[in-house]
């Protein structure tokens, strides 16, 4: 004989109405998540900096978070203007090895970066310090005079004008003017080639045939 007692209600399967309700439920969720993230921006994992080939935007926000990181990082561990002197922006080699540096420091205090990071950060800063020392030795720069970076000049090459020092009157101003300057050249070659793609497009459009 067959036993004809129904199973218990907490073993019994949904009916196709109740599939359906949490089927809905769960399209409720996923629309409401969509729309809570659609309003959220979030944070991108660091990546290198190319100075090369910022825009003009990009170069601007990228040379403020670095000079602020920059004053933040000599004043938190006294660094001497042997190691950063006031006008490093002006020197190629010392915002390279600075921005390499900042990187690090990002990455190695990320949220999602392990335990060891800052300590690896703090091994790779004192070495740092000593490319630091060496590229502020080579370049000249000073705590109140500043100078080029000497050029050796290849044969063929025109010769690097005569280096002189300049004095270091204001350094916040100097530093302003030089970001200016540098997004201005960034954006009139960014304006020359939509000039030159507009051009080019409307002269493929007047073509014949």
């Amino acid at each position: 004989m067959h036993d004809a007692t129904p199973a218990p209600a907490s073993e019994a399967q949904p009916d196709d109405a109740e599939l359906d309700d949490d089927f809905d439920a769960e399209l409720e969720d996923d629309d409401l998540y969509d729309q809570l993230m659609a309003n959220t921006t979030l944070p991108e994992p660091p990546h290198p900096i190319n100075w090369y080939l910022l825009t003009a935007d990009e170069a601007e926000a990228e040379w403020l978070a670095l000079n602020q990181w920059v004053d933040q990082l000599r004043r938190t561990y006294g660094l001497p203007v042997a190691v950063i002197p006031p006008l490093w922006y002006r020197h190629p080699e010392l915002v390279w090895e600075l921005s390499a540096l900042h990187l690090h420091w990002i990455a190695s205090y990320d949220p999602e970066q392990d335990g060891s990071g800052p300590i690896a950060w703090h091994t790779d800063f004192q070495l740092a310090q000593d490319r630091l020392r060496y590229w502020t030795a080579t370049c000249g720069t000073r705590l109140n005079y500043d100078r080029p970076t000497r050029q050796a000049t290849w044969p063929g090459e025109t010769p690097q004008a005569p280096i002189e020092d300049v004095l270091i009157l204001d350094r916040a101003e100097d530093f302003v003017a030089f970001v200016a300057a540098d997004v201005q050249a960034r954006q009139d070659i960014e304006d020359d080639f939509i000039r030159a793609k507009q051009a080019a497009d409307r002269a493929r459009d007047n073509e014949p045939g």
